[in-house]
């Protein structure tokens, strides 16, 4: 526990996240053995700072002088945290007790593993798993992200299903165990992306190191969700989009990065499409930005890329939409029926 006390580190990153600091960050101090906790404010214009400051004295604030978004954020507050592990954790996640010794020792043992994500259920409804990591991230073959326990937008309950240590392909940023000298080792974050899919692209990269990603249901916290952005909000959907193309583009060999770019509009078309029926015309337009934005940036991408040829765990070679909307397969155990 000493051990553990000494090298792991809680960094929060908060916003104007006034309201989810004063709901969950009372059990983070409560069940976190006395580790280090750091917030990393990013000039909140709400009273994020002087809350924590009056209500809990051992905390540290690392301030940044503008909103640099996720990436940017981090990588600028990690740089100054000496610890040998970084738990990254959102502000709108409710911890459980002794959450972070399970992650912390699954590390330990493993060691081809550097990053390990808890189980991921939702706060609003305990039974279910939650959208954004649930039992682990996975990726199909044209880049599309998801989840043991969520597929689409299906979510399934927790009945247990998922109760074993893997290999998966990317952690959740809502909650995952890092060691430092790997974040660093592949550069940390991708500062373009400012936020979403950042955490996957992590992961892909550090996979690129023979290193691997785990997930560990013996720790379990509870996340509500859109802490900063809310699902279906087309700021969001437009990062999610155009993040997916340019890490795809930065990681791809050449010739699977050709079929997927000549497909992927197609299945982009076809969601943005989707929106329009359910006329959610800010939807539709932020994956034509998306688009936009993608092919302004590849001269910039050009030079980032850095193709992983390996075999990865976690990127499956099939179509999960396909799987999903035409074969009605909503559960990640009957994928590979």
């Amino acid at each position: 526990m000493e051990k553990m006390k000494n090298e792991v580190c809680i960094t929060i990153l908060n916003w104007n996240g006034l309201f989810w600091l004063k709901k969950n960050l009372a059990k983070v101090l409560k069940f976190s053995q006395n580790a280090k906790i750091i917030i990393i404010d990013n000039n909140s214009s709400d009273e994020s700072v002087s809350y924590v400051k009056r209500h809990f004295k051992s905390i540290d604030i690392i301030r940044n002088n503008n909103n640099y978004g996720f990436s940017k954020s981090y990588n600028l507050a990690l740089k100054k945290i000496k610890f040998n592990y970084f738990l990254i954790l959102n502000n709108d996640v409710e911890v459980t007790k002794d959450f972070i010794k399970p992650l912390f020792d699954f590390l330990k043992k493993n060691q081809k593993f550097v990053v390990v994500q808890p189980k991921i259920l939702d706060a609003n409804n305990r039974k279910k798993f939650e959208y954004s990591g649930a039992a682990g991230g996975f990726m199909d073959y044209f880049g599309i992200p998801f989840c043991r326990g969520r597929i689409g937008d299906f979510i399934e309950k927790d009945k247990g299903q998922y109760e074993n240590e893997t290999s998966i392909f990317w952690a959740s940023g809502a909650c995952f165990l890092i060691e430092r000298k790997y974040f660093f080792k592949v550069g940390g974050f991708d500062e373009d992306f400012w936020m979403h899919q950042e955490e996957i692209d992590l992961c892909w990269r550090i996979q690129g190191l023979g290193k691997k990603i785990g997930y560990c249901p013996k720790s379990q916290i509870y996340h509500y969700g859109g802490g900063s952005l809310k699902k279906g909000n087309s700021k969001k959907n437009f990062y999610n989009h155009r993040n997916n193309l340019l890490m795809l583009f930065k990681n791809l060999p050449l010739f699977d990065l050709i079929i997927i770019l000549l497909n992927k509009p197609i299945i982009d078309f076809l969601i943005a499409i989707n929106y329009i029926r359910k006329l959610q015309f800010f939807n539709f337009l932020s994956v034509l930005l998306a688009y936009i934005s993608f092919i302004i940036l590849i001269p910039k991408y050009l030079k980032k890329r850095k193709p992983i040829n390996k075999k990865l765990d976690g990127r499956y070679n099939i179509n999960i939409i396909f799987l999903f909307l035409i074969k009605r397969k909503k559960r990640f155990f009957k994928l590979f029926d």
